[in-house]
C-alpha cells in the first residue's frame, strides 16, 4: 500500500529491520543482524515453530566427504534444475555449505555423527535424490526441528530481537523514491490475531522470509502457514515474480486419513527404501535408471502415472528389509509417527502419495536477496534466487536459507547507516468495514481453490486444465475482493486473499511455458524445447 500523507497514529512501533517469518531464513538473519547491535523485529503468523523449517526432515546439503567435491555438488544441482539454474548463484551457494553448517553448530544445533574406520568422530551424511554422493548433513530425521528450536532459543535470549507470534501482515507500506518511478518500503500493516487489531510497524529495512505457497493444493507436506503470503505481498507492492510454474511435489507423503501432511523423508530411499506396488513389485526402474534416487519430479510423475494407470489410491515405500534397529535409529520420528497410525515400518511398507512440497519460484531477487523495491529483501523459499531452476535438488533449500540470510545481512549492514529513519505514517483505516457474518464464504472459497489447483494445475497439466483453473481463479478473485472490501480482516481472509493471487501467478507462468521442463509437465507439450536457450518465466505486476 503506497502512502503519500505522513501522520502520527496510535498503534505504531519502529525498528531498524522488520523480518516477516520465523523459519530458518528469518531467524538466522535476525541473529546475524542483532549481533551487530541492530534492532530487529521478527513476525510469526502463528507460533514460532509453525514454519516449514521446523518440519523439514532430511537435512542440509554440503560437501564434507573426501570423495565428494564442490564441482560435483554444482553439477548435480545444475542437472536437477533442467537448464534454468543460474550457475553463478549455484556456485555461490554450494561453496558456502560447510561454513553454513559450522555456523549452525555454533548456534547449538547438534547433527548426527558416526565413527569412521580410523575411529574418528565425523558427521554422518545421508544421500538423497539427485545427489551423486552422500552430502546431506542431518539431525536424525528431524533436522528442521533441531535447527528451529536452537535458533528460537538464541533469538528469545537476544536483547536486540523482539519476537511477535500470531501476527499476520495485511500489506506492505511503500512510498515513491522520487526517481524513475521507483518505490521504497517503509514497514507493514500487521494484524495482531490475538487482539484482532491492525498495528503499524515501521522499519528502515523489511525482509520477507515467509516460505512457500504449497497450501495452494489440497495435498501438501507443508504446515498451514505456507500460503504464499510474501509472494502475494511483494506482487501487490510491485515486485516481479519468476518461475511460479515450478511447484515441487514430494513423491512420498504418508497416505492415511488422519495424516494428510506427514512427509516420509527422501532419506528413506537414500538408505535403500524401495517404491513398490501392493503386490511388492517395484516400478521406478521403468522410468529412470537412477530408480528411487532420481530427482523428485521424475519420481513424483512415476508414482502419479502408476496410480492413474492402475486406478489405485497410493503406492508403497518399503524399507522393512533393513534391520529393525537401523530403522529405529536413523528414522525415529518417522518410525514413531507411522506406528501411531498402526504402521510398523520395520515390518510393513508405508502407503505414500505425492504432495505439494516446495515452491521453486517466487519473488525475483539478486545475489544479495534484494527485490525490485528499495530496502525490501526476500530470503528462503519466498525468493527466486536462481539456485533451483526448474526443480530443486533435495536438501538444497535449507542451505539456500542460510547462505542468502548471510548475503542479505552483509548488504543490510552496508546500507543501513545511510537509510533515513522511517517517518510516521497513517493508521490502518477500518471505519468503512464491519465484522463478517458469512465466514462460510472464506472456508468454501479456500476449499474450492485448493481442489481445482490440485485437479488442473498439479503434477500433470494441459492447456485446457490451465484455462479452466484460470476461469475459476478470476471468479474467486472478484468474490474475495468484494469480501475483503466490506469486512474486517482476519487471518483466514488474509491467507485466502494471498493464496488466490499466488494461484493466478502459478497458472499464468504455466500457461506461458510451451514445453515440459523440470517440475512443469504438460501433455500438450510433453518434450523439452531444446531449439533455443531455456528461459526463466518472469511476470511483472
Amino acid at each position: 500500500m503506497d502512502v503519500d500523507q505522513l501522520t502520527f497514529m496510535p498503534y505504531s512501533k519502529n525498528y531498524d529491520v522488520l523480518i516477516i517469518g520465523s523459519g530458518g531464513a528469518g531467524l538466522s538473519l535476525a541473529l546475524k543482524l542483532a549481533d551487530h547491535s541492530i534492532n530487529v523485529a521478527v513476525l510469526s503468523k502463528f507460533a514460532l515453530t509453525s514454519s516449514s523449517t521446523y518440519y523439514a526432515q532430511g537435512g542440509i546439503s554440503a560437501v564434507f566427504d573426501a570423495e565428494d567435491s564442490i564441482e560435483s555438488h554444482i553439477e548435480d544441482t545444475l542437472d536437477a534444475g533442467a537448464g534454468l539454474c543460474n550457475p553463478d548463484i549455484v556456485r555461490l551457494t554450494v561453496t558456502h555449505g560447510k561454513s553454513s553448517i559450522d555456523w549452525l553448530r555454533e548456534q547449538g544445533v547438534v547433527f548426527t555423527e558416526e565413527q569412521n574406520q580410523a575411529g574418528e568422530i565425523q558427521l554422518h551424511l545421508n544421500r538423497e535424490g539427485g545427489h551423486s554422493h552422500r552430502r546431506v548433513v542431518h539431525s536424525a530425521d528431524a533436522t528442521g526441528k533441531a535447527i528451529s528450536l536452537s535458533l528460537i532459543e538464541r533469538a528469545q535470549a537476544h536483547a536486540n530481537i523482539e519476537l511477535f507470534e500470531h501476527h499476520s501482515v495485511v500489506e506492505l507500506i511503500t512510498a515513491p523514491t522520487g526517481d524513475d518511478n521507483g518505490k521504497q518500503v517503509l514497514g507493514a500493516y500487521v494484524l495482531d490475531t490475538k487482539k484482532s487489531r491492525v498495528k503499524t510497524i515501521t522499519a528502515r529495512v523489511v525482509v520477507l522470509a515467509t516460505g512457500g505457497a504449497n497450501m495452494a493444493y489440497i495435498y501438501s507436506t507443508n504446515p498451514h502457514s505456507s500460503t504464499g503470503d510474501g509472494i502475494a505481498l511483494a506482487w501487490r507492492a510491485g515486485c516481479r515474480v519468476s518461475n511460479m510454474e515450478f511447484m515441487q511435489f514430494h513423491p512420498t507423503c504418508l497416505f492415511h486419513p488422519e495424516a494428510r501432511s506427514f512427509l516420509i523423508s527422501e532419506a528413506l530411499r537414500g538408505e535403500g527404501g524401495k517404491l513398490v506396488l501392493a503386490d511388492g513389485s517395484s516400478f521406478m526402474q521403468n522410468f529412470d535408471p537412477r530408480g528411487e534416487l532420481a530427482p523428485r519430479d521424475i519420481v513424483a510423475r512415476a508414482i502419479d502415472h502408476e496410480m492413474k494407470k492402475r486406478g489405485i489410491d497410493c503406492v508403497y515405500l518399503d524399507i522393512s528389509h533393513k534391520p529393525a534397529d537401523f530403522i529405529r535409529e536413523h528414522f525415529p520420528t518417522i518410525y514413531q509417527q507411522c506406528l501411531d497410525f498402526g504402521i510398523d515400518i520395520t515390518k510393513q511398507p508405508i502407503p505414500v502419495v505425492p504432495a505439494a512440497h516446495y515452491t521453486c519460484g517466487g519473488v525475483l531477487t539478486d545475489s544479495y536477496a534484494r527485490t525490485d523495491i528499495k530496502n525490501l529483501y526476500a530470503v528462503g523459499e519466498v525468493a527466486c534466487t536462481g539456485l533451483h531452476g526448474a526443480n530443486r535438488m533435495a536438501s538444497n533449500s535449507l542451505l539456500e536459507c542460510l547462505v542468502f540470510a548471510d548475503r542479505a545481512c552483509e548488504d543490510i549492514l552496508l546500507k543501513l547507516p545511510n537509510i533515513l529513519p522511517t517517518p510516521k505514517i497513517p493508521d490502518w483505516d477500518e471505519s468503512k468495514v464491519s465484522d463478517s457474518d458469512e465466514e462460510v464464504v472464506v472456508s468454501h472459497n479456500w476449499d474450492e481453490l485448493r481442489h481445482f489447483m490440485w485437479d488442473y494445475v498439479g503434477i500433470v497439466r494441459t492447456d485446457k486444465r490451465l484455462s479452466r483453473a484460470m476461469n475459476r481463479v478470476e471468479l474467486l478473485k472478484k468474490e474475495i475482493a468484494e469480501y475483503y472490501g466490506n469486512f474486517r480482516v482476519t487471518s483466514d481472509l488474509l491467507e485466502l486473499r494471498n493464496l488466490v493471487i499466488v494461484a493466478e501467478l502459478i497458472i499464468r507462468c504455466a500457461q506461458q511455458r510451451k514445453e515440459s521442463r523440470g517440475l512443469h509437465y504438460t501433455l500438450d507439450y510433453p518434450e523439452t524445447d531444446n531449439s533455443k536457450p531455456p528461459q526463466n518465466t518472469v511476470l511483472k505486476p
